[in-house]
């Protein structure tokens, strides 16, 4: 069923025009994975994992076929700035969510400690990945939410302890200008949290979706939230300007209009 899926969306001429033209990175999120809000105990994950491999053309000999999860990095060159990749996968090692009590909230956080997003493996892949990056931007996939954590579903609040962890990572390792890329919410916004020891603001751009949208969202808390929420069918955009340092994230709708954007100036 999953391979026909994705079969159907290859032979879409429009999709198939994209694919064409732009270099397509990609992780998946829980309906590509095949569980909703799956992790780890998905029993084949490893089959999906091919088949998610496949459709993106993927080559036979990527280190990604022989090895669990479809975390990767890629490093782009543009006008003498170098801008790191990096893909992470929030499905695959992820353990167990606690289940919420409270009426409209589907999880509440974990115990202190208790349970990973990415595993072991990911998170030392991860780490090498950041202290060793020379890039002057790096940009990070997570298919879940970091930044908002308040309105009971997935992210990375759920497991506060590898929040912690992965911002103990950022000012260790010194990386510059990491920005964190996020769907999964059928919304669009903007959440940017100043961390103490990096000297830009960590900004978590949401963009959700492409061809869905959560139309009748009617409201969630975001302590991080800068600017409104999105709701209508839409896409994001970064756009990076060298000689100045800024790096714009611009939400678009229908005919590339845009209908949100956020400037930041990274050193």
């Amino acid at each position: 069923k999953m391979e026909r899926f994705y079969n159907k969306q290859k032979e879409n001429s429009e999709y198939a025009k994209v694919v064409k033209n732009i270099p397509v990175l990609g992780t998946w999120d829980d309906h590509d994975y095949g569980l909703n809000d799956g992790g780890a105990e998905f029993k084949q994950k490893r089959e999906s994992q091919q088949l998610f491999l496949d459709f993106l053309d993927v080559p036979k000999d990527d280190s990604r076929r022989d090895r669990e999860g479809v975390y990767f990095s890629e490093d782009y060159s543009v006008s003498g700035e170098t801008i790191k990749i990096i893909i992470l996968d929030t499905r695959y090692f992820r353990t167990p969510l606690t289940d919420a009590k409270q009426k409209g909230k589907r999880y509440k956080p974990n115990p202190y400690g208790e349970g990973t997003i990415l595993g072991k493996a990911q998170w030392d892949w991860l780490d090498d990945e950041l202290t060793g990056s020379k890039a002057d931007y790096n940009v990070i996939m997570s298919s879940i939410q970091y930044l908002s954590e308040e309105h009971g579903f997935e992210t990375w609040g759920n497991y506060p302890h590898e929040k912690d962890k992965f911002e103990k990572l950022l000012t260790r390792s010194q990386a510059k200008n990491v920005i964190i890329l996020s769907g999964d919410r059928h919304i669009s916004e903007f959440s940017k949290k100043n961390i103490e020891a990096l000297n830009y603001p960590l900004i978590d751009f949401t963009s959700s979706g492409l061809t869905h949208s959560y139309s009748n969202f009617d409201g969630e808390p975001n302590k991080y939230r800068v600017g409104d929420v999105v709701s209508e069918t839409s896409y994001g955009l970064l756009k990076f300007y060298f000689d100045n340092k800024q790096v714009r994230f611009e939400i678009a709708g229908e005919n590339g209009r845009i209908v949100g954007e956020l400037k930041q100036v990274y050193n």
